[in-house]
């Protein structure tokens, strides 16, 4: 099968917070085209490709990409032009050869992801079928079950929230329609219960989530589990959190902020093995830092009852996650393809997860992109579950959209059947 890149277009679009973002379309003989662009995550890990930006003050803060751009129109395209639009893995080896550094720091990750992307997506269309079957390798079976994230940690007047997200998962739903309605129900009653708890209704978060009311995470816990319970769902929605410990640890002492005191690794790992047998939680994502090796071991010892998730301790990067598989450090990982900056290295990094047990769980990024291509990802692996924002903002409705119709157009496709997984 071979269809030739004819040429390769790059500019500058901007994203969901209005950061600019490089975008790539490629055109192929046939007349096929792929677009792609590459979101930006807020909580960033330090092992993750590198993020090509002008730095000029003057223009978006410092934030815009006509570097990245260039380098798409000077460097990358003239070398793509004639490759054929299928071997993906011979388009990503040699945007990396061109790079030629570890992090993709010389023509930037965004930069070789956003191409990665758009040939990826010009492969599909090429075929004419959309780029999840072309994933999948035929029709899916199964779409996986979204996780909300609700409410949102962080610094607020008067308090620091260490733990960056409380989600959502409502796993107990007959079919994805339904599982996205019982977490719409769900946000939509915590608006009332926060309001309530606070006397006033509750801000929105710069995730787009309900801004924490607490620095205290049990609280936050209680009060979504009451909005549960109004709503008619227990025992069908659980919890998860996204702690992104790496934002509050601190290298001097070795410590994490918990509920505005200083605690070692092994408190924190306590502290969150007390509320996994209080609250039933499908995961806990980075728990720890992102060096933090022999926590994340014990992590896995001591929490018997939830699902441990690495982020910044495992960023999509294969030979982190060798590593993590070796030393037992976690139970599976997010799948963010921008953290290694091309699909062939994301694509690497999961086939070893499933081939050794280890659950994916692809996630978009808070400064994401409408047409987010790892949507494609969550339904074409048919992995059992996906993070998905607040049910809040345009980029975050049109991934749950992307999941109904994809469901809605392949005969029998369910959704995934997650109970086995779960360890509550």
């Amino acid at each position: 099968m071979e269809d030739k890149i004819v040429s390769v277009f790059s500019q500058q679009i901007i994203d969901c917070k209005c950061r600019p973002a490089v975008e790539v379309e490629i055109r192929t003989e046939s007349g096929a085209i792929g677009r792609g662009a590459a979101p930006t995550g807020t909580s960033v890990g330090m092992y993750e490709a590198f993020v090509l930006r002008d730095g000029d003050p003057l223009t978006y803060k410092g934030l815009s990409v006509h570097k990245a751009v260039e380098n798409v129109e000077d460097i990358i395209g003239p070398a793509l032009i004639g490759m054929n639009v299928f071997d993906q893995r011979a388009i990503d080896e040699k945007m990396i050869a061109l790079d030629g550094t570890p992090d993709k720091k010389s023509l930037g990750g965004n930069t070789i992801y956003s191409v990665s992307i758009a040939a990826f997506r010009a492969a599909a269309d090429s075929l004419r079928i959309p780029l999840y079957k072309h994933i999948a390798g035929g029709e899916i079976s199964t779409v996986p079950v979204p996780c909300f994230n609700v409410v949102n940690g962080g610094r607020y007047d008067g308090f620091t929230q260490s733990f960056n997200e409380f989600l959502i998962v409502p796993f107990g739903a007959s079919d994805v329609d339904q599982s996205i309605e019982m977490a719409v129900m769900v946000f939509q009653t915590l608006s009332d219960v926060l309001a309530e708890h606070l006397g006033r209704k509750p801000q929105v978060a710069s995730s787009y989530g309900y801004a924490a009311p607490s620095d205290d995470p049990e609280e936050i816990l209680t009060l979504m589990k009451a909005a549960i319970v109004r709503s008619g769902y227990v025992g069908r929605i659980a919890f998860a959190l996204d702690c992104a410990s790496s934002e509050v640890f601190d290298k001097k002492t070795g410590t994490y902020l918990l509920k505005g005191k200083r605690v070692t690794s092994a408190e924190l790992i306590a502290y969150a093995k007390g509320l996994t047998e209080k609250f039933d939680f499908v995961f806990i994502e980075d728990l720890l830092d992102e060096n933090d090796w022999e926590g994340y071991r014990l992590a896995v010892q001591e929490l018997d009852r939830t699902i441990v998730l690495g982020d910044d301790l495992t960023v999509t990067n294969l030979p982190l996650l060798r590593k993590a598989q070796k030393i037992h450090a976690v139970d599976g990982f997010i799948l963010k393809p921008n953290q290694v900056g091309t699909i062939t290295e994301a694509m690497d990094a999961y086939r070893f997860a499933h081939e050794h047990g280890m659950i994916a769980v692809p996630s978009g990024r808070s400064g994401g992109l409408v047409d987010d291509v790892v949507m494609d990802f969550s339904v074409g692996l048919q992995v059992p579950f996906q993070k998905n924002g607040a049910p809040r903002s345009g980029e975050r409705i049109e991934k749950l959209n992307f999941l109904m119709r994809a469901s809605a157009r392949s005969p029998g496709c369910q959704l995934y059947d997650i109970r086995s997984l779960l360890k509550f």
